[in-house]
């Protein structure tokens, strides 16, 4: 028997609060606003999460299971309009068409593992609903095993899965890289059985161009890469999926420490022989800042923590015991590709970290600024400020949230006619529990503790979710 996510048998924290899902699809313009909307931002900002309609057991309900939602805030000369929509997938769909659930989401792992035949319409949803991705004039909505989602501006219609022509065929990542020098789209898959890793180029008019397969030892969760003018780096890090382990009763997919974490390098078009190596020390990476080339180096940062148990999300909700180690802070590597040699250090030890975003504009290329959300340490997966880190002088701006008010991935929105890497607004969704109101929140990245340009008062609540992005008009 099917179970509405709205209204939940049992309390599951990724279902309650503002982490419940929204039926409701809107469209409405933003007339309250607190201060003034920027005439000089123009475009598209956009935020994807996790809104499911059908839940099979509340109890194992996992934060990635669900539907794919879009929630976006279109600005125009000053005037804003909100409105969100499902990503109407073909799982979705054939949910609807049934009446009730069909796929278990990650609990259906360790039915997999135990030979139990995977629903006849396939073995997995792709529920587009981690990531979007702007290119060729082209938004997408992504998940990291499947292939993305083709979605319209500004109504967010659907129109399907894309393959690229046949020429995908490897899961497409949540987090492909777009060269704005090139044009190129750089993404990758990865699986938890062989080819474990695969890396392509899209061309700057949409075309799969190349694609090889990378070896790495076993299948691990690979969520982000990185890019530089010339190469790709791929993080290979201890989050595994193990049949074996799972077959005696633990998780098809776990932290394994004793895996050990890598950064691999690889040309643009390079193949599996051109890969270089560079073992650092065990930790973990969901969300890379930058990385660029200086000299014979490739530097990388990215936000890291200890370990994860991102796998048991749902059963450690509420436990707050050694959760810090969980928790990204900013970090670099300076891998040197003519003596193998690595250097690593903390950028940031005050702050806890993640969704850390820069200028686009300069992905692959030196950047001085990056942005990223901090962690509320008296609340899980929630986040209380906006952080602004400058990379020159290492001093880190704090732009406060207030009392009982959570944000997520802020992103960086360039002004029209912008002169500097920071002249633009950090736009984000807050949620206002004192008040129970949703907000958007247009921040000076150039006077970044200053109280928000304007707070836009959102329509409709708009849950907690994943990442954000931006597409500017024209």
């Amino acid at each position: 028997m099917s179970t509405q996510a709205k209204a939940p048998d049992v309390f599951n924290p990724f279902l309650s609060g503002n982490y419940a899902p929204v039926s409701e699809e809107t469209v409405a313009d933003c007339v309250e606003v607190i201060g003034k909307i920027p005439e000089d931002l123009n475009g598209h900002f956009l935020r994807i999460g996790p809104n499911p309609v059908y839940v099979p057991d509340p109890a194992t309900y996992h934060i990635f299971d669900g539907d794919g939602m879009i929630h976006a805030v279109q600005f125009d000369k000053g005037r804003a309009t909100y409105r969100n929509r499902f990503v109407d997938t073909e799982g979705l769909r054939k949910e609807r068409a049934k009446g009730t659930w069909i796929w278990k989401g990650m609990a259906a792992m360790g039915d997999f593992v135990k030979g139990v035949a995977p629903p006849a319409e396939g073995l997995m949803k792709n529920t587009a609903n981690t990531a979007m991705v702007y290119h060729n004039k082209t938004l997408y909505a992504l998940m990291e095993a499947a292939p993305p989602h083709r979605m319209s501006l500004p109504g967010l219609d659907t129109e399907g899965e894309y393959n690229f022509g046949g020429k995908l065929r490897h899961p497409f990542t949540a987090h492909p890289k777009v060269d704005a020098v090139t044009g190129e789209m750089i993404t990758f898959g990865y699986s938890p059985m062989p080819p474990y890793l695969t890396h392509s180029v899209v061309s700057a008019e949409g075309e799969i161009v190349h694609t090889a397969p990378i070896t790495i030892p076993k299948g691990v969760m690979m969520h982000d890469c990185a890019i530089t003018e010339h190469y790709t780096v791929f993080l290979d890090m201890p989050i595994t999926f193990d049949f074996v382990r799972a077959m005696a009763g633990g998780l098809m997919l776990d932290w394994e420490p004793e895996n050990g974490s890598r950064l691999g390098v690889v040309p643009r078009m390079g193949t599996d022989k051109d890969v270089k190596w560079f073992d650092v020390d065990t930790s973990m990476v969901f969300h890379v800042s930058n990385a660029w080339e200086e000299g014979d180096e490739v530097i990388v940062q990215a936000s890291r923590s200890l370990r994860t148990d991102v796998a048991r999300a749902t059963e450690n909700a509420g436990n707050h015991a050694d959760m810090a180690d969980q928790l990204g802070q900013l970090y670099e590597w300076r891998l040197d590709m003519k003596t193998g040699a690595v250097s690593e250090r903390h950028l940031d030890t005050r702050h806890h970290c993640d969704f850390t975003r820069i200028n686009d504009d300069l992905c692959g290329r030196k950047s001085r600024y990056t942005y990223a959300a901090r962690f509320d340490l008296d609340h899980d997966a929630l986040f209380n400020a906006a952080l602004k880190y400058d990379d020159r002088t290492g001093e880190v701006l704090v732009h406060e949230l207030g009392d009982n008010r959570w944000g997520g991935e802020g992103v960086f929105c360039k002004r029209d006619g912008a002169a500097a890497e920071d002249d633009g607004y950090l736009v984000l969704f807050v949620w206002d529990a004192n008040s129970q109101r949703s907000e958007c929140l247009v921040i000076d990245a150039r006077d970044f503790t200053a109280p928000p340009v304007a707070r836009i008062m959102i329509p409709s609540r708009v849950p907690f979710g994943f990442h954000a992005g931006w597409v500017p008009a024209g």
